[in-house]
């Protein structure tokens, strides 16, 4: 079904909860992405190793989880809408922070206080966008709202090849403290959500079933998850997987392409660019798949297809053949990402939704949080500096947990997300 027919089902009031959810997970992508791309600037004005400013990356998913906990038992308990919304200006804040930080340590913090705002916006924004649309067509919904971070990732690469060439600033208004004053923007999307998008009609339904009562407590959520503790262990299992694929062959691509290829800022940009377009089309087509074929086999299937891509993805050397490898490999990539959303829900048990599926990913993301510092620290220690073996390494690996993970667990396709 095309994109326009699978928006016509949906009510003026829907579409502007897709929208704002998309847009949020879409930014916050963006301000994430503006670091991996600027890498060496901030290594180069602080004096330090790319591996050192490559820490800044390790807070950041580190401190993910706490931000998946906290902001989405705010959700729980004062709903999806409002938290999203604090959610939005808390990580547009912290990205102006990054901006303004004078030294490496300072910075370092900065990020990590942005982990935590980053971390709650999926839990919340996937809840409150799947808790609204209908049952039909969630396997394209789903694929297209993860794809809000690939879409973030491509702008951050277009801004980048586009704008960073240009700047030559010095001191606070130096290239890549500029791109994070320009990460501050998303903060303007909190103005569409408080005036354009309702709450869940799920998490209303609940209000008023448990109206008194104490079900969104601290206690009754953690509760609820040690109830459900078996799933809740294999999801952060799964996502553990999930985020070292995505992480694996995402934070440092940038700087191989300049560093092993030499490309310059504006080439690296059209690579990404190029890449992260396969990386929306693929999630958009394997989420929509997934509606057929099953969330499982979907993944499975995506998974073990990124292995073939290896060699025009990290072995080619002119722009082109680049910009080919960069796109098939992520449409294999995030097209099992793109089933993500609806999966994650669909497994997890409704009282706890906006805090179940973003605590197991983020916890995930904590989990697999060194990886750019072991793909730097390993090309270091045994391959000249090189990144090309350690990516190639990272897909085969990540990709064969990946499919492995999910082949361990349960299909729930079509379950209803209904507050029953």
């Amino acid at each position: 079904m095309a994109l326009r027919s699978h928006f016509s089902l949906l009510s003026r009031s829907q579409r502007n909860t897709f929208v704002a959810c998309f847009l949020g997970w879409t930014l916050d992508a963006f301000d994430f992405f503006l670091l991996t791309l600027c890498l060496r600037s901030i290594a180069g004005e602080f004096h330090v190793g790319i591996k050192q400013v490559a820490e800044a990356i390790f807070w950041t998913l580190f401190m993910r989880p706490f931000g998946a906990f906290l902001f989405g038992m705010m959700a729980e308990r004062y709903g999806r809408r409002p938290t999203l919304m604090l959610n939005i200006i808390s990580f547009s804040v912290f990205e102006l922070a990054s901006a303004f930080a004078p030294t490496l340590p300072v910075f370092l913090v900065c990020r990590a206080l942005f982990g935590i705002a980053m971390g709650g916006e999926w839990g919340v924004g996937a809840a409150l966008a799947l808790e609204t649309l209908p049952e039909q067509g969630r396997g394209f919904f789903s694929g297209l709202l993860q794809e809000g971070y690939v879409v973030g990732n491509l702008l951050a690469a277009a801004l980048y090849g586009l704008l960073f060439p240009h700047l030559h600033g010095t001191g606070m208004f130096s290239p890549w403290r500029v791109m994070f004053m320009v990460g501050t923007l998303p903060a303007l999307l909190a103005l569409f959500v408080r005036s354009r998008v309702e709450e869940s009609p799920a998490w209303v339904a609940a209000q008023r079933s448990h109206a008194g009562s104490s079900a969104h407590s601290t206690g009754a959520v953690v509760r609820s998850i040690v109830n459900f503790l078996p799933m809740f262990l294999f999801l952060t299992l799964l996502m553990t997987a999930f985020t070292f694929f995505s992480h694996g062959t995402q934070d440092l691509y940038p700087t191989f392409l300049e560093k092993d290829r030499g490309l310059l800022p504006a080439a690296v940009g059209t690579v990404v660019v190029v890449a992260n377009l396969g990386a929306l089309l693929g999630g958009i087509c394997c989420g929509a798949a997934s509606e057929k074929l099953g969330r499982r086999r979907t993944i499975i299937l995506a998974a073990l297809l990124a292995i073939p891509m290896i060699p025009l993805w990290a072995h080619t050397h002119t722009v082109v053949l680049l910009a080919v490898g960069g796109f098939l490999m992520q449409f294999m990539v995030q097209g099992a990402w793109g089933v993500i959303p609806a999966h994650l829900n669909e497994l997890s048990p409704a009282p706890v939704r906006a805090v179940f599926p973003g605590f197991a990913y983020q916890l995930g993301n904590l989990l697999s949080s060194r990886n750019s510092v072991m793909q730097t620290g390993l090309a270091a220690s045994y391959f000249g500096g090189s990144l090309a073996p350690v990516l190639s390494a990272t897909v085969v690996v990540v990709a064969l947990l990946v499919a492995l993970s999910t082949a361990l667990g349960r299909e729930a396709r079509g379950v209803r997300l209904a507050a029953d």
